[in-house]
């Protein structure tokens, strides 16, 4: 079989083959597609370039198309197969569409990462109603129609890889005396939909794990900008390692978490905090 013109090997290989492959191989997805929402931002766009060069065709789905488009062309000029569309995790029909398209274009989806988040910030006492069902629309609702989606097509190739991007923020709350700016900058939202997306992680991974689909997720520390967080001095004085972690160090993590290397773990919260949760 093949997809998009590359011979597909299928994701999950059997234990027998991988015992024969070195560690770099196990790392490798060529002939396999990964989706990637919230693709076009910072986290997003270092996780596409981290995939891609790795051989995987790269999806990027995200609601600034244009962003997307300009990411997809750069992946291709470096000689990897990248691809963006529009996706709107709020609009249940948006969801359907582009997983439509996948579908049709690529032949299906072996590696869906989930990275979406809406942004709606303010204090709890004052964050209108309206504002946290917005975000749940896209940060809980839309988050479990991308992943029903993609995991019924993984499960009817009894295999597939689901890596979402949680937080630390999920499993401590913040330093209010790291904000300059106050609460004010917060997304109370966020914190009930980070721990969420863990608990979620590990009811699918014992859920289908004997179905060949493994669950995991990423829980990330403060990452470094462009232009540069308000909050960046508190938060590299808070963790040990004294800096704010990279993009492409969280990128690496879900690679990993995505691929052969880690074909026996499951619903596992990979935490890439430089310490933060540490003390």
């Amino acid at each position: 079989m093949t997809r998009c013109g590359t011979p597909v090997r299928p994701a999950g290989t059997p234990a027998a083959e991988r015992g024969r492959r070195g560690l770099l191989d196990l790392m490798r997805f060529d002939g396999r597609v990964v989706l990637v929402t919230g693709g076009s931002g910072n986290l997003g766009s270092a996780t596409c370039r981290a995939f891609a060069s790795l051989g995987a065709t790269v999806v990027s789905a995200s609601r600034d198309l244009d962003r997307g488009t300009a990411l997809a062309a750069s992946i291709r000029s470096a000689g990897g197969h990248g691809h963006a569309i529009q996706l709107d995790q709020g609009d249940p029909a948006s969801i359907d569409t582009a997983v439509e398209h996948v579908r049709r274009e690529h032949g299906g989806i072996d590696v869906l990462v989930n990275n979406a988040i809406s942004m709606h910030p303010g204090h709890v006492e004052r964050y209108p109603v309206e504002d946290w069902e917005a975000s749940m629309r896209v940060d809980s609702t839309g988050w479990f129609r991308v992943t029903q989606q993609c995991l019924t097509d993984m499960l009817a190739r009894g295999t597939g890889s689901i890596v979402s991007v949680a937080s630390v923020l999920g499993q401590v709350s913040a330093d209010a005396r790291l904000y300059p700016r106050g609460l004010d900058q917060f997304r109370p939202h966020y914190f009930f939909v980070k721990a969420g997306v863990v608990g979620f992680t590990r009811f699918l991974a014992a859920t289908y794990g004997d179905r060949g689909v493994r669950a995991n997720c990423v829980s990330p520390g403060g990452i470094e900008q462009d232009p540069p967080r308000a909050d960046a001095d508190g938060w590299r004085d808070r963790t040990p390692m004294r800096r704010l972690g990279r993009a492409e160090e969280m990128a690496a993590a879900i690679v990993f978490l995505a691929s052969d290397a880690a074909s026996y773990i499951t619903g596992h919260d990979l935490v890439v905090d430089g310490g933060y949760t540490a003390w």
